[in-house]
């Protein structure tokens, strides 16, 4: 009998192996049972944590395995998003947040592509709970993962001595990778058939992890939208009195933005158990007076990044995975909307950014050819900073591995707010692949299901319906009643740009 009961004992304590539950919306993962909530034709399984809180000892440490639970967990809510600002009370936010959301089939019998989504938001703010992704789940058929990861001083503080300076978020997307690979199979999704996907800092993030020694192996294909490795900008380009910049920083500047935060709460010689002390919002006060972008740009000369992404894809130091890449027609209109332009303002903006140079721009973007100064700049902004650099970069990748390019040009869906001539700007075609909260409109169906398409097939395969990238500066233009290819660097003026350098 004590036989009996201590082999059942060690039944219920080992660790389980992740399974589909009898329930469609129970799941055994491997950390314990989680109880979603079953929609029509969809599952949905929210605030499920993939690493031990980042808090106390464990603030600026790789992510920890998680402490399984008992009982049967509910998942009907995402966690709070990581810790950032500015602070919305309707969408709580702390350190308490490395959890992720799966959206899956109903039908969960068949191995489905996995599709890993990373957020957006210049690596300081944004959640995985801000994108409901039922559609790609129920047409597209792919099982939907999108994730939280440390951000901000949290995410890419740096400090002499301390180990993973500048990349925690980016260790914390793998950490969330290798969850995904251990537990895909019991949402019905094919663990080796993942597709790691990303918008602006999430595409950033995807481009970053192609680089990645520490994600080799763990997704087999990826989609960079907006989000180039490549993308930098000159002063005052961005915006008004916004200096030169790039995602990623070199970790002696992180390191050196860390100590000046150190010294600013009067930290001694244990600087790293000093901040470690400080409470979080004291933490993000004090962030603006290091610097816009201090810690906001992850580091590389690190064993996460050993080179500087493009300086990686330069030597082909990437995974060879199939990639689906692409910008929009109008990147840079929704970072200036609103801003008041005059023409010598404008003219302006162009030497300072430019400097001798500016005349040679000035003449590829006459003022006079747009409807006001400001979408002049834009423009000029949206080929600088995001189309040209997106070319390069694809040209780069299709060098050594599979890659499909595209822009989206579609300049009539929905927008942030009406009367502002928005266009095709930077994250305009999320709308049509989640559902979006923060974008007024419905978007054209026919032009949404034809994305969900595009996208579900590339999980699936690898590939789209339209042929791979060469040299050449043709891509698919993605727009409604649009079926064709656009020649990408004459649109945007990117041989200026590249004799610009």
């Amino acid at each position: 009998m004590r036989m009996c009961i201590a082999v059942l004992a060690a039944a219920l304590l080992a660790p389980a192996t992740p399974t589909a539950a009898s329930s469609a919306d129970v799941v055994r993962t491997d950390a314990g049972v989680i109880r979603g909530v079953d929609h029509d034709g969809y599952r949905t399984f929210e605030g499920i944590p993939y690493a031990a809180p980042p808090t106390g000892d464990l603030r600026w440490r790789a992510p920890q395995p998680v402490t399984p639970w008992p009982g049967v967990r509910p998942a009907t809510s995402a966690g709070p998003a990581c810790a950032q600002l500015p602070a919305d009370p309707e969408s709580p936010s702390g350190e308490d947040c490395l959890y992720l959301n799966v959206t899956a089939p109903r039908d969960g019998r068949t191995r489905r592509p996995v599709v890993v989504w990373l957020h957006g938001g210049s690596f300081q703010t944004g959640s995985g709970g801000m994108y409901d992704a039922h559609r790609l789940a129920v047409r597209g058929g792919a099982v939907v993962v999108t994730v939280n990861y440390r951000l901000g001083v949290l995410g890419y503080l740096g400090l002499p001595g301390l180990a993973g300076s500048g990349t925690f978020g980016l260790q914390d997307q793998q950490a969330a990778l290798r969850w995904v690979r251990r537990n895909a199979a019991a949402f019905g999704g094919d663990p080796g058939n993942i597709t790691l996907a990303g918008q602006s800092a999430g595409g950033m993030s995807v481009c970053a992890q192609l680089t990645s020694p520490g994600a080799a192996g763990l997704f087999q294909r990826a989609i960079i939208q907006s989000g180039s490795c490549l993308v930098d900008w000159p002063a005052e380009l961005f915006y008004p009195n916004v200096g030169a910049g790039s995602q990623w920083s070199p970790v002696a500047a992180v390191r050196s933005a860390g100590e000046r935060l150190a010294a600013g709460f009067g930290c001694g010689a244990d600087a790293i158990g000093c901040l470690r002390g400080q409470p979080v919002a004291a933490l993000l006060d004090a962030t603006p007076g290091v610097g816009l972008k201090a810690f906001a740009t992850p580091a590389y000369g690190t064993g996460v990044l050993p080179h500087h992404p493009a300086e990686a894809l330069r030597r082909g130091a990437f995974s060879r995975v199939p990639v689906l890449s692409g910008s929009n027609l109008d990147e840079h209109r929704g970072f200036l909307a609103g801003l008041q332009v005059t023409p010598d303002q404008y003219a302006g903006m162009l030497r300072t950014a430019f400097g001798e140079r500016a005349g040679q721009v000035a003449a590829a973007y006459p003022v006079s050819s747009y409807p006001t100064p400001a979408l002049a700049w834009a423009a000029v902004a949206t080929d600088r900073i995001w189309a040209c650099p997106t070319l390069a970069g694809d040209q780069l990748l299709a060098r050594r591995t599979p890659t499909y390019a595209y822009e989206f040009a579609e300049r009539h869906g929905p927008a942030p707010s009406t009367g502002y001539p928005w266009g095709a700007f930077h994250g305009a075609e999320l709308a049509f692949l989640f559902d979006t909260w923060w974008l007024a409109g419905t978007p054209q169906p026919e032009l949404a299901d034809r994305m969900i398409d595009i996208w579900s097939r590339f999980a699936a395969t690898g590939r789209t319906d339209w042929s791979r990238f060469k040299s050449d500066a043709s891509v698919r233009a993605i727009a409604a009643g649009v079926d064709g290819d656009v020649d990408l660097g004459r649109e945007h003026h990117c041989g200026l740009w590249k004799s610009l350098g």
